[in-house]
């Protein structure tokens, strides 16, 4: 089959793990025959400050076309405004207008919007929910830059963050353009109920994510048993501040923030002092592999809630627990077979910390759990096999609803 992936952020122009799962399907796709195209916008990436590319490998036999504009950043500004691609749709006219069997849409709130949404005319289209954004204009549910939303004030949130308002948001152009998408697929089950309360007439499923990261359980002297990981973008939203000042207070243990973000160049200079917390930036797989099988744990301190947690199954595939910030989707993947720690309060994350270090065996045990949970629920074979399936189910659909051929008389 001939697969098209739309997404505003793909490798090594991303932040997070929606860029790194859909290059990894997409891989995966190859891998077993298909042929993948990847359409992403490079203009957006511009628009994120304090962010540096990972320089990226070979493309493994995937197409990529990465869009930009000689308006540069002015392009993926007037999408996020109007709600549809503006000065990139004649390219993404021409490349949708391909024989594609699957389009499947990711992130596009600033490579088309909504508008998007209509283009190409693949028999299957699917939508992955990798954040809130049918349902937030902030993305993640971060009220005012500063908190976990706890209700819609939509225009004032805009505005406090300092995000322009998208006035298509009150027409019915996203309901319209959802209505064009045969499924949206939810990483967890709280984004699955969350999206299905909204009321759109598209169906939801469930399809958790996948690590490609396989490298195997460690053995139990690999394990520092000081040392936490952190995975991910520094930013507000991923709850690093509060869990930074926690560890300025713990110099038995060291923390390990892997990744970048707007927050980084701040929170280097404010705990440079602190020796046993270090910044490592965005490093190469392989190293991380190598971070994850010696951690303790992974620590995902998340404040607003997350769709799922990719890092959490990344750790898993190493053989390392995780402990888990309760906010979203990323409970369920620890609490499916007990492989990690759920806190809610600095008491209860102290205790999670004390724990893990002080009971080798505890630790040790939840590593087993943990690569288990990854092996019966999130690997590549597991999880192409459902992808596969979703898509089967829609073109058996399809084909029925089709009016039967009426013989000549």
């Amino acid at each position: 089959m001939r697969f098209c992936m739309v997404t505003t952020f793909y490798p090594p122009y991303h932040f997070g793990g929606d860029g790194t799962y859909i290059r990894s399907l997409a891989r995966a796709l190859v891998s077993r025959g298909h042929q993948v195209e990847v359409i992403h916008c490079q203009d957006a990436y511009a628009l994120r400050r304090g962010y540096r590319p990972v320089p990226l490998s070979e493309e493994d036999g995937i197409t990529v076309h990465r869009l930009r504009s000689s308006f540069r950043q002015l392009s993926p500004l007037l999408t996020q405004q109007l709600g549809h691609p503006v000065l990139k749709t004649r390219q993404l006219h021409k490349l949708l207008s391909q024989d594609f069997d699957v389009i499947h849409f990711h992130n596009i709130s600033l490579i088309g919007g909504p508008g998007i949404l209509s283009m190409g005319e693949a028999p299957v289209k699917l939508y992955t929910l990798h954040e809130h954004w049918l349902l937030c204009p902030a993305h993640i549910f971060w009220k005012n830059s500063s908190r976990a939303c706890d209700g819609p004030q939509c225009l004032q949130c805009c505005l406090r963050s300092g995000i322009p308002p998208q006035w298509w948001r009150y027409t019915n152009a996203l309901k319209h353009g959802v209505a064009q998408v045969d499924a949206l697929l939810a990483p967890s089950r709280f984004t699955a109920e969350l999206h299905r309360a909204a009321g759109f007439s598209t169906s939801v499923h469930q399809l958790p994510l996948f690590s490609a990261l396989a490298p195997g359980l460690s053995k139990q002297e690999q394990c520092d048993r000081s040392t936490f990981i952190y995975v991910g973008r520094v930013t507000a939203s991923k709850g690093l501040e509060p869990l930074l000042a926690t560890f300025a207070r713990l110099p038995q243990y060291e923390l390990h923030v892997i990744g970048d973000g707007d927050l980084r160049t701040s929170l280097e200079q404010r705990y440079g002092d602190h020796r046993h917390i270090r910044f490592l930036g965005p490093i190469p797989q392989q190293q991380l592999v190598q971070k994850y099988r010696r951690a303790t744990a992974l620590i995902l301190p998340s404040l607003a809630p997350e769709t799922f947690g990719l890092t959490v199954v990344e750790a898993f595939a190493c053989g390392t627990p995780a402990v888990v910030h309760r906010a979203g989707g990323s409970c369920e993947i620890v609490e499916k077979l007990g492989a990690g720690l759920v806190y809610e309060t600095e008491e209860t994350l102290l205790q999670a910390l004390h724990q893990l270090t002080q009971h080798p065996s505890l630790r040790q045990n939840l590593g087993r759990l943990a690569y288990d949970t990854y092996q019966r629920f999130y690997t590549e074979e597991i999880h192409l096999r459902a992808y596969l399936q979703h898509i089967t189910a829609i073109q058996a659909q399809k084909t029925q609803r089709q009016p039967a051929a009426v013989s000549p008389s």
